[in-house]
């Protein structure tokens, strides 16, 4: 078969960016749907993935065993990644509050060498987004799942100057 990229029945294979993704898992759950017929239980896995290099997502996957629902966590983390600015001391530019649900995170920048002074999986978001000096406060719910998503709601409201004047057709 010649070096090309069709697999069988000459479809093009789904390939991913070439780029490497860092993959943390944050949480496996049983869940159970009660039905006529009885409980049915399934697994339900979240999912932090990134590039570390300003890249990063939070995805969600059920599926009956473990391993699919890790794998659906990861296609669906990949398919919801953002991109952040991160500065040239590994922080973040500026203040930033994020909220998803009863979930309130507050982000500010600190000085090179401080590390990420964050709790739970604000802290793997942050590290799997490349970002290495930021204080990080949770307040609110403490359920993993919304606060990943509030810590990704933080990171996406992140501009920078140039961003800014862009938006704001202005050279300089």
């Amino acid at each position: 078969m010649p070096n090309n990229k069709l697999g069988k029945r000459g479809r093009r294979q789904k390939t991913v960016n070439e780029e490497k993704f860092i993959e943390r898992l944050i949480k496996i759950s049983r869940v159970s749907k009660v039905t006529k017929g009885g409980k049915k239980l399934s697994f339900q896995a979240i999912v932090i993935i990134g590039n570390g290099k300003g890249k990063v997502g939070v995805g969600i996957g059920k599926a009956s065993d473990v391993i699919n629902a890790v794998q659906k966590a990861k296609n669906d983390g990949i398919k919801n990644l953002i991109n952040v600015p991160i500065t040239k001391s590994l922080s973040i530019p500026h203040n930033v509050v994020g909220n998803f649900g009863a979930c309130k995170i507050i982000m500010r920048p600190s000085v090179e060498g401080s590390g990420v002074i964050a709790g739970s999986s604000i802290r793997t978001v942050l590290e799997v987004a490349g970002i290495k000096n930021v204080i990080a406060k949770q307040l609110g719910s403490n359920n993993l799942l919304n606060n990943a998503k509030a810590s990704i709601n933080a990171l996406n409201a992140l501009t920078t100057k140039s961003h800014i004047l862009k938006k704001r057709c202005l050279n300089i």
